[in-house]
């Protein structure tokens, strides 16, 4: 059985990493081999190198470090972003959760890292904020609790309020007059 879940990790369709408890990569599947660049023997080898000191960006160490922490106490971690660095150099987003592996006595033997690359999600996403940015038209957006959270630079020029001034002010009690608050709002609503 512990052969059929090593074959279904090595194949999945995501890359999977998993460490011991002192760091080192111990498990490195076929999908984390095609999204990084490195094979199984340049992070594993004799001796497992680090990841967190080997294949995460200076400025994600502390933070990645934490949820790997927090994981060997039992707490577990779901939807975290953070880069990799790739064989090439270049960085890539990493979406993972990050489970608890313990042995067949229930003592914590590492982490495992399922993940999901996030990377042309978040290069589109900016790409989408720079065009409404840019956009020729007065853009504004509001959160559930109609808190703005987009104001784009015709919106600045249209009302003189910079992002600054109306981020996270409630759209509608502090920009809308009174005569169409109730209107307005209720559009939102």
């Amino acid at each position: 059985q512990e052969q059929e879940y090593a074959r279904l990790i090595d194949a999945a369709n995501a890359p999977i990493f998993g460490i011991d408890v002192e760091g080192s990569v111990n498990v490195w599947n076929q999908c984390a081999i095609r999204l990084t660049g490195f094979d199984a023997g340049d992070v594993m080898g004799k001796m497992g190198k680090h990841l967190v000191n080997e294949f995460i960006t200076d400025d994600y160490k502390d933070s990645v470090q934490g949820v790997f922490t927090k994981a060997l106490n039992g707490e577990e971690t779901a939807n975290f972003e953070f880069p990799l660095v790739t064989k090439a150099g270049t960085r890539v987003q990493v979406l993972l959760n990050a489970t608890t592996r313990r042995d067949e006595k229930n003592t914590v033997i590492g982490v495992v890292g399922i993940g999901q690359d996030i990377t042309a999600r978040m290069a589109q996403e900016q790409e989408y904020a720079r065009l409404i940015d840019a956009a020729n038209a007065p853009i504004f957006g509001i959160d559930v609790e109609g808190s703005v959270n987009v104001w784009n630079q015709c919106a600045i020029r249209l009302t003189g309020f910079d992002a600054g001034d109306v981020m996270g002010k409630h759209l509608v009690n502090e920009f809308i007059t009174d005569d169409y608050k109730d209107s307005v709002q209720g559009v939102f609503t």
